[in-house]
C-alpha cells in the first residue's frame, strides 16, 4: 500500500492530463485513504483530482468530507458548493451542504437547503426530521407544526409525533392546545409514554383527579412503568395522603431494573424540597424508602450519599456518617466521596478521625488539599509539629509552585506561633510574603501578632492597612487594623473600622467585641462600650 501511495503521490502531476478513467482510478484510491482514515493524503489527492477533473461531482464531495474532518469548514461549504452545482439532482450533495451550513453556523441558508430538500426529495424521513430540528433549534414553531401536520398526513401518527407537537405548542405558550393533542391520541391508540405525560399536565394544573385517571391507565398498561408510578405518588402526596403516597413508591425503590442514580436524586430532591416538619412527621414511611433504596443499591455513591444527606438533615448525624463512610469505603477510588465524608467528620468536629482519613486520602490521591484537611484537624488536636512536618513536606515537593510554597509558609508560621514560637513563626511569614507580599492572611496574622506583643507597630500598621484595603468588608482584618491603631493612641481613627466590622461579621466575634469595648471606653463612652462587653460575654462567657 506505501509504494502505491508512493506512486499515487509521484504521478499526481501527470493527472491534469488524465483521462476519465485515471480520475476514476485515483478517485477510488482517494476513497479507499479516507476510509482508512489518512485523511491528509485522501485529502491532497483528492484536491489534485479537483483541478485535474474539476467537472466531476464525486471529487468535490469526497473532497469536502475530508475538509470536515480536518476542520476546513469553508473549504468543505465551497466544495459542496461545485458538487452541487454539478449535480443538483444529488440527495446527499444537498443534504451534506445543508448539514454544511448548519454546522457553519449558518441556521437560515441550512434551513432553505433542508426545505427544498423535503419538497424535491418528500420520500426521505430522514430530511423531514432533520428539518424539523432546525425548526425547533430556531424556535420557527409555526413552521414546526406545519412540519409535523406534513409527517402526519404522509406516515401517519406516531407517539414521538405527538409528544414533539405537546412541546412545540407548549413552548408557543399554547399547552391546552397541547394537552388536547395529547388526549386525542389517547383516545385512538395505547401508550403509557403519553397518559403518563397527560398526567404530567394535569398534576402542573392541580387537576389530581384527572392526572390519576391519566396515571392509572399508564400503569394498567404498563405496571412497572416508572413515571406513571413516580406521578401518582405525587398525586397523593399533593393530597396529604402519605400512606398511599409511601406504597406507590416502594416498589419504585426496591425496582432492581430502576436506576440507581434516579432513586439517589428522587431521595436528594424530597430531603431539599419537603418541609422538614413534614419529614419528621412521616419519618418512618421516609426512612423506609431510603432503607429500600440502600437494600437494593448496597454500593451506588449515588444512593449512599442520599441517604446520608437525608439522614444529615433529619437530625441523625451518626446514621449519616455510616452511610458517607459506606459511600467512601466502597468506593475508595472517588475523589468526590472521600472528601464528602471528610467534610462530614470536620462538620461533627471528629478530629482524629479526620486527620487519620485526610493522611489516607493523600496518600491514594496524592492531592495535597487532603493534606489541608489533615492540618485543620491538627489545628484542632493542638498537634503542630504534624503541621509543621506537612508544610516541610509541601516545600520540600513543590518548590516550585508560588501559591503552595507561600500557603505552606503561612501554615508553619501559625503553627509555630501556636508552640509559642514567635522567632520561627515570624520567619516563616517573612519567607511566605517573599514570595507573595499581597499574601493578607498572613499580613493579617503577622500584624496582629506584633500587635500583642507591642512590637513594630508601624509595621504592623502598614501590613494590616494592606488588608484593609484589599478586603475591606472582612471584619477579622478590620479588627486587626482598628486595634493597631488604639494601640498607636488613634481611637477616633480607629472606631470608624470597628463600627465597619459590626456590620459584616464582627457580632459573632467575642474578640472583635472586647477589642470595639475598649476603644468606646477610651472615647469616655462607657455606656456603649458596656453593652458591646456583654454581648462579647454572651457569645464567651
Amino acid at each position: 500500500m506505501k509504494k502505491q501511495l508512493l506512486t499515487l503521490l509521484l504521478t499526481c502531476s501527470a493527472l491534469f492530463s488524465a483521462t476519465a478513467q485515471e480520475v476514476e482510478a485515483n478517485l477510488v484510491d482517494a476513497v479507499q485513504l479516507y476510509s482508512d482514515g489518512k485523511i491528509k493524503q485522501a485529502k491532497e489527492l483528492l484536491h489534485t483530482l479537483s483541478v485535474a477533473a474539476p467537472q466531476d461531482d464525486a471529487v468535490w464531495y469526497y473532497l469536502a468530507l475530508t475538509q470536515t474532518v480536518s476542520n476546513d469548514l469553508d473549504g468543505a461549504e465551497a466544495s459542496l458548493a461545485k458538487a452541487v452545482a454539478l449535480d443538483s439532482g444529488n440527495y446527499w450533495y444537498r443534504r451534506m451542504l445543508a448539514r454544511m451550513y448548519l454546522m457553519h453556523n449558518k441556521p437560515q441558508e441550512g434551513m432553505a437547503m433542508y426545505e427544498a430538500l423535503v419538497k424535491a426529495f418528500p420520500d426521505k424521513d430522514n430530511s423531514v426530521y432533520e428539518l424539523l430540528d432546525v425548526y425547533l433549534k430556531q424556535s420557527q414553531f409555526e413552521k414546526a407544526l406545519t412540519a409535523l401536520d406534513d409527517i402526519t398526513r404522509q406516515r401517519g401518527t406516531s407517539e414521538e409525533v405527538v409528544r414533539t407537537k405537546y412541546d412545540v405548542l407548549c413552548a408557543m405558550g399554547r399547552p391546552d392546545e397541547g394537552v388536547q393533542v395529547l388526549e386525542n391520541y389517547n383516545k385512538e391508540f395505547s401508550s403509557a409514554t403519553v397518559l403518563s405525560i397527560t398526567g404530567d399536565y394535569y398534576l402542573s394544573e392541580y387537576s389530581d383527579s384527572l392526572a390519576q385517571a391519566r396515571y392509572q391507565e399508564a400503569l394498567s398498561l404498563d405496571s412497572g412503568y416508572i413515571p406513571a408510578m413516580m406521578g401518582m405518588a405525587e398525586v397523593y402526596r399533593h393530597q396529604r395522603n402519605y400512606p398511599e403516597y409511601f406504597n406507590s413508591l416502594r416498589p419504585f425503590f426496591a425496582s432492581q431494573e430502576a436506576p440507581a442514580v434516579s432513586k439517589g436524586m428522587y431521595l436528594t430532591n424530597i430531603t431539599r424540597g419537603l418541609d422538614p416538619k413534614i419529614l419528621q412527621l412521616h419519618r418512618e414511611g421516609f426512612d423506609s424508602l431510603v432503607s429500600l433504596a440502600t437494600e437494593t443499591h448496597p454500593a451506588d455513591t449515588s444512593v449512599l450519599s442520599a441517604a446520608g444527606n437525608y439522614f444529615y438533615h433529619t437530625g441523625r448525624q451518626e446514621e449519616a456518617g455510616r452511610w458517607f463512610r459506606q459511600a467512601a469505603d466502597s468506593h475508595p477510588e472517588s475523589i468526590g466521596q472521600t472528601v464528602t465524608y471528610l467534610q462530614y467528620l470536620s462538620i461533627l468536629n471528629k478530629w482524629e478521625d479526620l486527620r487519620d482519613r485526610s493522611m489516607s486520602a493523600f496518600d491514594r490521591f496524592h492531592d495535597l488539599g487532603f493534606l489541608d484537611f489533615a492540618n485543620s484537624a491538627n489545628y484542632q488536636l493542638e498537634d503542630y509539629d504534624a503541621i509543621i512536618g506537612n508544610s516541610k513536606f509541601i516545600l520540600s515537593n513543590y518548590p516550585k509552585e508560588k501559591a503552595l510554597c507561600v500557603g505552606a509558609w503561612s501554615m508553619m508560621g501559625d503553627a509555630y506561633h501556636s508552640k509559642g514560637d514567635s522567632r520561627s513563626a515570624y520567619k516563616a511569614y517573612e519567607k511566605a510574603l517573599k514570595l507573595n507580599p499581597d499574601y493578607a492572611p498572613v499580613l493579617n496574622n503577622y500584624a496582629y501578632y506584633l500587635s500583642l506583643e507591642g512590637k513594630k507597630l508601624n509595621k504592623a500598621y502598614k501590613m494590616s492597612k494592606k488588608t484593609v484595603e484589599a478586603e475591606p468588608d472582612n471584619a477579622t482584618y478590620l479588627d486587626t487594623f482598628a486595634w493597631i491603631l488604639h494601640l498607636q493612641g488613634k481611637d477616633l481613627e480607629a472606631k470608624p473600622f470597628f463600627k465597619h466590622a459590626m456590620l459584616y461579621g464582627g457580632k459573632d466575634s467575642a474578640v472583635i467585641l472586647e477589642h470595639y469595648a475598649v476603644v468606646l471606653e477610651s472615647l469616655g463612652e462607657a455606656d456603649a462600650a458596656k453593652v458591646y462587653r456583654n454581648m462579647a460575654k454572651r457569645l464567651n462567657p
